[in-house]
């Protein structure tokens, strides 16, 4: 974390310098020479990361570097909070304004103080690195330093490959893999094979590479470890030893000495009019990977490169979608197959230890090299050793030296981020084991902690949801559920999290459970508490503390006050979203420099006025609350970026109308000119000026929810909306379902929408929502709609979710000819008349999931029909049917219900074995049915129970 320490300083020492002039009268010249030592302290950090592991007296020297960073950002942030004290009305503003300038005198001269002997600090971590010949920027020392720590990477085959006989999970890829090698297409294809670290990539690509098939259909092999400090001169030289080796021949006179043309040269005469096969293993760079691939002979001998890389966009780029292998985790019986083997040298678990076992492997998630470095660890161990191994894996990754090497495969992935994105991924670690997190949350935390920097073009979501793409792309997070196009939420391997907590210090995070017994020491700086029970956070003497998150389950003993450590007045992060807080906690109001405010999901009912005081806050989350109202003083946060204040009502079958109650909102919400995110705010209210036309001054919007509409509303809301060109996401609900809105008068719409959502009585379809190319999410509810809406819709270019809720009064729905090119999951519900769906030619390509609700008429036919030309189709949810409907799906099912073209149609969907779910709500409970025989029993026996008759196919 010393890099980011000394970045986010770095940025409020610049902030510092360049406006706030008058506040540090006096000490300015001294803020300027520290920032200046630090900006050279930032280029040491960037190449100390990967020296730190060979000389222990570096790693000393970069935590001195934190400690200082925090250490400078802790005086900087204590004089700030000095001189921000209010200082009331009239005689007693007086007063304290007298009072205050002697205190500033005095502030003045305690950080002059301080920063005295910060810059003693700073001179003697220089003089260390001399002191210890560390020249951070000594290019022969790095390359030395990554020579020498790349040596286990070469080791790690003979180290966790396991033998032939105990390899699991590879024999069908394998087979896989050899068939896209003999039966491709002429000339030279790339093929590859994608994954986290640990995955066993590697394992899979020697096993196919060794194959008797492969070495016999092939004329010349070789294999190559690429890394990310990959030499070109080398992998040229050991290309030409392999081959030469291979045909028993010498290698060319002079190799070593050959400049890269001429060694190009002797691959490519070598190979012209060969049939070969190139592994390039552990493949980081794109740019290495063409080098090679273009120096290679492209004849029609069907060549092929094979490439292991972890890096997803590399795959994207070389080789066709179709010639990509994502290696997948071990399924559950794959692992304890493996795990087994290792541990107790292929004998059977003893039935003491089964319980911890799966505890233990649970965390591997089917990474054949954790299971592998885990199970060799646990050979032999006694059961206390197990249980402890258990409890603390984050120091098995530190300390043994077969988890060391494991710990540090996973690390090459985060050594190989830039700087932000490493802050970024540490973070991270902040979660809970297990934990799905909500990316928009975890964007609004990175925003506040200061990892993520504004770029032209783009809001600072836009820029953290690519900061979060990037880290799934190099497989150290995991994609949880995606909307619209968008990720939803996200998830951390287990033993990844395992390598942040090792890698973290206790100073810069520490996490605790309800319970545990740990001492905090005052450095710390980012606490998470994963219950309240029993704690009393206001007792802890956290001074340094700057980010403060809960995680709370269930009912909790602890008081409002108890919440908040009295003594952290320096936080910038405070989330207590779950927790049992039923009042605003008054601790809150004096943490001016606190930016991100979370009491999601609390009891709390009323928000103070003396709000305002929070001048620095960026992000009020107040969802799922029972706050109703707003104060006026809220107009005061000039910075505030995200308000977001709804809740839901408590869902039920059918869906109600309405769900989503948002807030009355005070006048002058037109001055919160940072506002980018509101969400939700009741229309009109009676007050002199109307909410929806303050909403236009707020142009900085790019998520907006508005409820309550009434149909003389909509006007008003054009007009702002016409003035708000950064809009992504635009959420309208009117006052009730025959209320009116008509926002065809719209006559700018926002082009850069990617979520519409409206609900409400719509006299026709917006004439400018087809213009919409940016749209991904769509949802109309209560439209009821006379014409289809699938004609105007069916050619948005990026739609990915199309949601119809009683959108529509006709009978039938056509999809067009190449309609819905990248729809992927499709939504109807309670459309009334709904009789039959049909496709003219081929639409919706990419459909990979269709929910069906309460469309009681539907013709199950006409959409067998339409479902067989839905080749990607993965997932069938059918909410509320008729049991008839239901049974036409089953295998068991008569003959006489499907024949001729249907059983055909029937036939085909059934061979592409997508979900198929029945769902039903049966006195106050939901029943859910698959297609096995035990529920066709069930629906059967209640459909022969109600009076309707099984339908008969004419």
């Amino acid at each position: 974390m010393a890099e980011s320490a000394v970045s986010f300083l770095l940025g409020k020492l610049s902030t510092l310098v360049e406006k706030e002039a008058k506040l540090l009268k006096g000490v300015r010249g001294e803020i300027v020479l520290i920032r200046d030592e630090f900006e050279h302290m930032k280029a040491f950090l960037e190449r100390a990361e990967s020296l730190q592991e060979d000389y222990p007296e570096l790693k000393v020297r970069v935590k001195q570097v934190r400690e200082v960073a925090y250490d400078v950002e802790d005086i900087l942030d204590e004089f700030t909070l000095n001189l921000s004290r209010d200082h009331g009305h009239g005689f007693m503003k007086c007063f304290h304004k007298i009072k205050s300038s002697i205190h500033n005198l005095k502030a003045r001269h305690h950080i002059s103080s301080k920063i005295d002997d910060i810059k003693s600090r700073v001179r003697t971590i220089a003089e260390g690195y001399q002191r210890h010949n560390l020249k951070p920027y000594d290019a022969e020392q790095s390359a030395r330093a990554s020579s020498r720590g790349t040596s286990w990477h070469d080791l790690r085959e003979d180290i966790f490959l396991v033998e032939e006989g105990e390899l699991v999970g590879i024999d069908q890829p394998r087979e896989k893999l050899i068939r896209w090698l003999v039966d491709g297409e002429p000339g030279l294809e790339v093929i590859s094979i994608l994954g986290m670290g640990g995955s066993g990539k590697t394992t899979l690509a020697k096993r196919v590479y060794d194959d008797r098939q492969v070495k016999a259909y092939f004329q010349s092999h070789a294999w190559i470890s690429v890394s990310q400090t990959y030499n070109i001169q080398s992998i040229w030289r050991d290309i030409i030893a392999q081959l030469h080796k291979e045909i028993q021949q010498p290698v060319p006179r002079g190799l070593e000495s050959m400049n890269i043309t001429s060694l190009k040269q002797i691959v490519k005469d070598f190979l012209q009019k060969k049939r070969y096969v190139v592994v390039l293993d552990d493949v980081w760079n794109l740019e290495a990977l063409e080098v090679i691939k273009n120096a290679l002979p492209n004849s029609s001998f069907c060549s092929r490169i094979i490439i292991t890389t972890r890096k997803a966009d590399i795959t994207t780029v070389s080789s066709h979608p179709s010639k990509v292998y994502t290696r997948m985790p071990l399924s559950p019986e794959e692992s304890w197959s493996l795990f087994c083997k290792k541990a107790f040298r292929g004998k059977p678990c003893p039935p003491h230890l089964e319980h911890l076992s799966r505890q233990i492997l649970r965390k591997c998630e089917g990474l054949p090299l954790a299971i592998v470095a885990i199970g060799g660890l646990l050979f032999a161990k006694d059961d206390q050793e197990w249980e402890m191994i258990a409890r603390s894996l984050a120091a098995e990754l530190e300390t043994d030296d077969r988890m060391q090497i494991f710990g540090k495969i996973l690390s090459l992935s985060y050594s190989d981020l830039p700087d932000n994105l490493k802050s970024c991924f540490l973070y991270l670690g902040v979660f809970p084991e297990d934990h799905v997190i909500q990316c928009r949350r975890l964007y609004r935390l990175w925003i506040a902690e200061g990892f993520v920097e504004e770029r032209e073009g783009m809001t600072q979501d836009e820029v953290a949801e690519r900061h979060l793409k990037q880290l799934i792309n190099r497989s150290l997070v995991q994609i949880a559920e995606t909307r619209g196009g968008r990720l939803r939420c996200c998830r951390v391997h287990d033993l990844m999290r395992e390598s942040i907590l090792a890698r973290l210090r206790d100073e810069d995070f520490v996490s605790f459970a309800s319970g545990q017994k740990k001492e905090l020491h005052e450095r710390v700086r980012r606490l998470s508490v994963q219950s309240t029970n029993n704690n009393a956070l206001n007792q802890l003497n956290l001074p340094r503390l700057r980010s403060l998150l809960v995680f709370e389950f269930g009912e909790s003993s602890t008081t409002d006050e108890q919440l908040v450590p009295s003594g952290s007045k320096l936080l910038r992060v405070l989330d207590l979203g779950g927790s049992s807080l039923h009042n605003f906690p008054r601790q809150i109001l004096v943490l001016f420099h606190l930016k991100y405010l979370s009491l999601r999901g609390t009891k709390v009912r009323i928000i103070p006025s003396s709000i305002g005081k929070l001048q620095s806050l960026d992000t009020l989350d107040l969802r799922q609350t029972l706050v109703s109202e707003l104060p006026v003083e809220i107009t005061k946060l000039k910075k505030l970026q995200n308000l977001l204040v709804y809740r839901d009502s408590e869902l039920t079958f059918p869906l109600p109308f309405g769900p989503r109650k948002g807030i009355s909102a005070p006048q002058g919400m037109g001055a919160l000119k940072s506002l980018q995110k509101l969400c939700y705010v009741k229309a009109g209210g009676g007050r002199s000026k109307n909410i929806l036309q303050e909403l236009g001054e707020l142009s900085q919007v790019t998520r907006l929810g508005v409820t309550e509409l009434k149909t003389d509303d909509a006007k008003e809301l054009c007009h702002s909306l016409e003035k708000m060109t950064n809009l992504r996401s635009l959420d309208v609900t009117a006052e009730s379902e025959s209320e009116v809105i008509d926002l065809d008068i719209l006559s700018s719409p926002p082009l850069l929408l990617r979520g519409l959502y409206m609900e409400g009585c719509l006299k026709e379809l917006p004439h400018w929502v087809p213009l919409l190319n940016k749209l991904t999410g769509l949802r109309l509810g209560w439209s009821r709609l006379k014409s289809s809406p699938l004609i105007a819709l069916q050619n948005l270019p990026n739609l990915v979710d199309l949601y119809l809720h009683n959108t529509f009064d006709g009978e039938t729905l056509v999809f067009g000819d190449g309609g819905f090119p990248k729809l992927k999951k499709l939504h109807f519900e309670d459309l009334e008349n709904l009789s039959f769906v049909l496709m003219n030619g081929q639409a919706m390509p990419c459909l990979e999931s269709l929910s069906i609700v309460g469309c009681r008429h539907l013709d199950w036919q006409s959409l067998l029909v339409v479902i067989r030309s839905l080749t990607n189709l993965k997932d069938l949810k059918f909410f509320g049917m008729p049991e008839e409907f239901a049974l036409a799906f089953y295998p068991q099912s008569s003959s006489g219900m499907r024949e001729g073209v249907v059983q055909e149609c029937y036939e085909e969907v059934m061979e592409r074995n997508p979900r198929v779910s029945f769902i039903w709500q049966i006195e106050g409970h939901w029943e859910m049915h698959d297609l096995s025989i035990q529920s066709y029993n069930v629906i059967k026996g209640r459909a022969m129970s109600s009076d309707e008759v099984l339908p008969e196919v004419s």
